[in-house]
């Protein structure tokens, strides 16, 4: 994610962190390369200068594809902040069960540490598993030595929650917690797992290929077939109303393209590796274990 002020005045012009334009630059400068072959051959071939193609239809069409593009972009938003918003409860489930933990085993330091411990691996896991790294390196720091060699799962982030299950489910067995309390502790294990299973919904289930495939060909059909309609009339000024053209379309192609997938490592996806140490460093904190680690803090205006 892109942190940094709000650009004003001349900084709209020229500022690049955060803008789709080295994405989208060889396909605007494609455009402007064609637009100039356009107005060469309106300038060369009289008979498409004074008839070349009509302006009309280009207006109807960028007009049409504008609003399919905002439909895309409505709901790739919708994914990211979807998934800002699923990550927002994780560390709020994260918080309470600390917090919990703290209120109602003061004097079981051991367990506390043993059952808090794994939701950090939880979220190292959780955050691996999203940007396909490996889950279970991730996660393995956070573990007793006694649970990582007992721990035997495919699916790591829902391990880990069947893992802090298991040590509570012990302890209510053995008598040092009661049913209730092992409620109030499954509450929170039951959010955390819907946080996990709306997150694999979101990174397994793409926009459909077909609408965004039909997007990606009208909006270079159109940026390709415009200059030839504008040649004629606008002449030199065809590449510049060109590329401007292309850039404001190619963007918001590319624009809904990163936010489709709000987890990865684009620079407009979300900060999972921040928002991971800070539920690190609440559950460290919680368990009265210093020092503490820093806060990730963003490197050239990138936030992890």
């Amino acid at each position: 994610m892109i942190i940094q002020p709000r650009p004003r005045g001349w900084q709209l012009l020229y500022i690049r962190r955060g803008s789709i334009v080295p994405a989208i630059a060889p396909r605007v400068l494609a455009i402007g390369g064609l637009a100039v072959g356009a107005t060469l051959l309106a300038k060369v071939w009289h008979p498409f200068a004074a008839g070349g193609l009509a302006v009309a239809p280009f207006t109807l069409l960028g007009l049409v594809l504008s609003i399919f593009l905002s439909f895309r972009n409505n709901a790739c938003h919708e994914r990211w902040w979807e998934g800002r918003k699923l990550w927002g409860q994780l560390l709020i489930e994260a918080r309470g069960f600390a917090r919990l933990a703290n209120a109602l085993l003061p004097a079981d330091a051991a367990l506390r540490r043993r059952v808090s411990r794994p939701l950090v691996g939880f979220s190292h896991a959780l955050a691996a598993q999203l940007r396909g790294r490996e889950e279970i390196a991730a996660a393995m720091p956070w573990l007793e030595p006694d649970q990582l060699a007992a721990f035997e799962r495919r699916n790591v982030p829902d391990g880990l929650l069947a893992l802090v299950a298991a040590e509570l489910a012990a302890s209510l067995r053995a008598g040092r917690i009661d049913s209730y309390l092992y409620g109030r502790f499954e509450a929170h294990l039951h959010a955390l797992a819907s946080v996990q299973g709306a997150c694999e919904r979101i990174a397994g289930t793409p926009l459909p290929f077909a609408y965004t495939l039909l997007l990606h060909r009208c909006v270079w059909l159109f940026c390709v077939l415009l200059p030839f309609g504008l040649a004629g009339a606008l002449g030199w000024a065809t590449p510049v109303v060109s590329m401007l053209l292309a850039y404001a379309f190619f963007g918001l192609d590319q624009v809904g393209e990163e936010l489709e997938e709000p987890f990865g490592l684009e620079a407009n996806d979300l900060p999972l590796d921040a928002m991971v140490r800070t539920i690190e460093i609440d559950v460290l904190d919680a368990l009265g274990e210093r020092p503490l680690p820093e806060p990730l803090q963003p490197q050239g205006y990138l936030l992890q």
